[in-house]
């Protein structure tokens, strides 16, 4: 049985998924840009707007590049300023992950995050799933006073992660939150929950739609990527999370 009361918090890019994620019924939200790179730090106008907004917590991930968790000195200094800036701004909580070569928590600059970020909440995420040693690097963030933790049992989705997650969790045994993540959907949430009892569940629920444009340059992509995705619009299903979390919360 978990210790700490069951959540969920909805994964969005920028403040129009914030908003729609608070009326599907999110209990938080991970504010992230970019979800094409798994997720990147958003713009301070965009937190701003977003504690204009927003009725319920909402927690940014700091992540400077995609790509690894393995940064240089000035992208990890770039990481203790944001979230130096999102304290002043008096926003809840902060996403962290750092990594060593070796695929370890790296636990000096973790503690160093978490000291720049106190009395917000910190999370780690999925950084966790990249770790050589899971059973290891959960001690690792305890170590470190991380209040929580973002995983799909190293794996691609949780539901292949369900034996890795349930491990988690007990050896986590309510010293720290377990969020369980991974491609969770109406159809599959209930049964992620029921087999690892975890303490709160992440998911995004992303549909794309077409741009409004009408004038489309036929000749130019922005940054690679393909010409048909300077059209289109990610953003967050209001009705897909609600029936996801419906699903979640029937499982109890």
């Amino acid at each position: 049985m978990s210790k700490h009361p069951f959540k969920i918090e909805i994964c969005v890019e920028g403040i129009d998924g914030l908003v729609a994620a608070q009326v599907a019924g999110a209990d938080r939200v991970e504010l992230c840009a970019s979800l094409l790179e798994g997720g990147l730090t958003p713009s301070l106008g965009v937190v701003r707007e977003a504690l204009r907004v927003a009725t319920i917590p909402f927690h940014v991930i700091i992540r400077p590049r995609g790509g690894d968790f393995l940064y240089s000195e000035l992208e990890f200094a770039t990481m203790v300023d944001d979230i130096k800036a999102l304290k002043e701004l008096g926003v809840a909580g902060v996403v962290i992950g750092c990594l060593t070569p070796d695929g370890k928590i790296d636990e000096a600059r973790t503690k160093a995050l978490v000291e720049a970020a106190r009395p917000m909440k910190v999370t780690c995420h999925r950084a966790f799933d990249m770790t050589a040693d899971y059973r290891e690097a959960i001690e690792a963030l305890i170590r470190c006073g991380v209040d929580r933790v973002l995983t799909s049992g190293q794996r691609d989705t949780a539901v292949e992660g369900i034996d890795i997650l349930k491990d988690t969790r007990a050896i986590a045994d309510g010293r720290i939150v377990v969020m369980a993540c991974g491609a969770l959907d109406a159809g599959n949430i209930a049964q992620v929950r029921q087999a690892t009892d975890v303490d709160e569940m992440h998911f995004a629920a992303l549909h794309t739609i077409k741009s409004g444009m009408v004038f489309r340059n036929p000749h130019v992509g922005m940054g690679g990527t393909a010409l048909e995705r300077e059209y289109e619009i990610t953003l967050t299903d209001v009705d897909a999370v609600r029936r996801t979390i419906a699903a979640a919360r029937a499982a109890a």
